[in-house]
């Protein structure tokens, strides 16, 4: 029988978060929860059912909306990246989607069709990430093709802040600029991610595309979350499978760079980098056993790691270790990893199970 290793999803934590951000609310401003990436890690159909009380769902990509769609969730749904190729194209107005433009060649592919059914386009401008989008002057050049094209029933204006997890950061409010300044006759906008939706109210215009923050992991910099009560949505467990005594001066795991004091107890838990728990993750990284903090000593194993349990004297083989989640915010778990929540909730390989709860 295998081990279970377990991502238990708290769907009323994921529909707390969401009432948390539209709480915070003008009536009018509505939400398109981004639940690409397999719904951050937590299950795509999972995340949707849960959170069907967002005005719309944001995805990376077609085969992401189609799932939905199949699953029949028809709830409206943009296409964050847009399309390739005319099949796409076509297959968005089919399934009823919206779709982000934000390249010379969609554009060009754009023009030169007639579609059955009329499609919402989201106009992208690059107001300073440099990344995907159009320049001002460009959008501006677009806009009234788009506005007149046959197969086109509206266009929102869209871009993405580079830094709105940092208020401080002098990029913020040129972006913003920008993009008031862009495409004057577009009434419908949308421009917050997590943290402008927190910390920027005069971005939020006619749509916020919260992220991170439905899943309850603090999307600022330094910061709380500024008022809001998020709710993690996601704890990691793996079983605790060996409680060993180890002599005085004895090393544990690969590397040999931790050496045991005196009366030192480690417990081996089953899990590792093959399940997706960080391997940079090192000695002093925080776990739970019975409700208590412990921490993990040695180095991360493929399948193992280890932890000490000298002051947890009742802890026992079968035990749950809690890597993050209730009592154990992963933003801490990824500040000691030296990344981001976003990539630990996403790089849990399949070997976890994920589970309702």
């Amino acid at each position: 029988m295998s081990r279970k290793i377990t991502a238990t999803i708290h769907l009323a934590a994921l529909q707390h978060n969401l009432a948390q951000i539209k709480g915070h609310l003008q009536s009018a401003t509505k939400i398109v929860a981004v639940i690409k990436a397999d719904g951050y890690g937590h299950g795509l159909l999972r995340v949707a059912r849960a959170l069907y009380k967002a005005d719309m769902f944001a995805v990376g990509c077609l085969d992401e909306a189609a799932e939905l769609r199949s699953n029949a969730i028809d709830k409206p749904t943009l296409l964050l990246e847009g399309f390739e190729g005319e099949s796409e194209l076509r297959a968005i107005s089919d399934l009823k989607l919206d779709t982000v433009i934000h390249s010379e060649e969609q554009w060009g592919l754009l023009q030169s069709i007639v579609l059955q059914k009329k499609i919402s386009i989201w106009l992208k401008v690059d107001t300073g990430m440099s990344r995907l989008g159009f320049s001002p002057t460009r959008a501006e050049q677009i806009l009234p093709v788009l506005e007149s094209h046959p197969s086109i029933d509206r266009v929102v204006l869209i871009s993405h802040f580079a830094n709105a997890n940092d208020p401080t950061h002098s990029l913020n409010g040129e972006q913003q600029q920008r993009f008031e300044q862009c495409c004057h006759t577009i009434p419908e906008r949308s421009l917050a991610n997590s943290a402008a939706t927190i910390l920027n109210n005069s971005a939020h215009y006619q749509f916020v595309r919260p992220g991170i923050a439905l899943y309850g992991s603090s999307p600022l910099l330094n910061q709380g979350e500024a008022g809001y009560d998020l709710r993690p949505a996601m704890t990691l467990q793996a079983p605790l499978i060996a409680v060993k005594k180890i002599a005085q001066g004895e090393s544990v795991g690969y590397g040999s760079n931790w050496q045991a004091p005196e009366g030192a107890v480690v417990g081996v838990v089953a899990i590792g980098y093959g399940h997706g728990y960080p391997r940079k993750l090192t000695t002093g990284t925080p776990v739970l056993i019975r409700g208590e903090r412990v921490t993990l000593v040695g180095r991360v194993s493929m399948d193992l790691i280890t932890i000490d349990l000298t002051s947890t004297p009742a802890a026992q083989v079968g035990d749950m270790v809690t890597l993050w989640g209730e009592g154990l915010p992963v933003d801490e778990i990824a500040a000691a990893a030296d990344t981001i929540s976003y990539e630990l909730l996403c790089q849990l390989t399949s070997r976890v199970v994920r589970e309702d709860g």
